[in-house]
């Protein structure tokens, strides 16, 4: 319907915000994360992406701050028996990148500390959308820049390294330079993407 929305940020709550656009008032359902995002920025020109939704018991219209949480949200109501309300709770526990980590390194626990979803549910999500998520291309980084796809060769723990630190938005090369200095033979997947993470951050 809507791709996004553009106008005066009128009201702000936790858990939605209204924007004045042409002098109509809507109404967006919005994550922690896009809230906190509203927070800080000026209110006389407000650009929210988002998802309109309608099921037997109503509509409902989603905001989101940037289109990398439209997309994570999009691919999380299509997991078997997550509904927008699921997909909202995880959306305001993980940035998007930090969800991808989440499913690259199959850690279900932390998923599970979404409101509402149980370790059967982070189990689920983690089995529905690890391929998906390795095809998806992030339209933004952490940095700003441009967000990189799974790396389609990537296999074997190294690999699922690789492709985890993609997400995050480090080049290949880099990814590379991070796991060559490390001995990733004897390492699980999640100890090279924390060897990485503290050998990039000193590049």
């Amino acid at each position: 319907m809507f791709h996004y929305l553009r106008g005066k940020l009128v009201l702000l709550r936790p858990s939605f915000a209204v924007l004045d656009v042409g002098g109509a008032g809507f109404q967006l359902t919005v994550s922690d994360r896009t809230f906190s995002a509203l927070s800080g920025v000026p209110k006389d020109s407000v650009q929210l992406f988002t998802h309109f939704s309608v099921r037997e018991d109503g509509m409902e219209l989603f905001g989101f701050f940037d289109e990398a949480e439209l997309e994570t949200f999009r691919l999380l109501i299509g997991v078997s028996g997550i509904g927008p309300k699921a997909a909202m709770a995880i959306l305001s526990a993980f940035s998007p990148e930090q969800f991808a980590l989440a499913v690259a390194t199959e850690d279900k626990k932390a998923i599970a500390k979404a409101n509402g979803i149980g370790p059967k549910t982070a189990a689920r999500v983690i089995l529905e959308l690890r391929d998906k998520l390795s095809q998806n291309t992030f339209s933004a980084a952490p940095d700003g820049g441009a967000g990189l796809p799974f790396s389609p060769a990537a296999n074997g723990k190294t690999g699922e390294a690789e492709e985890a630190l993609s997400v995050l938005g480090y080049s290949r090369s880099e990814i590379l330079r991070a796991l060559s200095a490390m001995d990733t033979a004897s390492m699980s997947v999640e100890e090279m993407i924390r060897g990485a993470l503290k050998l990039l951050a000193r590049i």
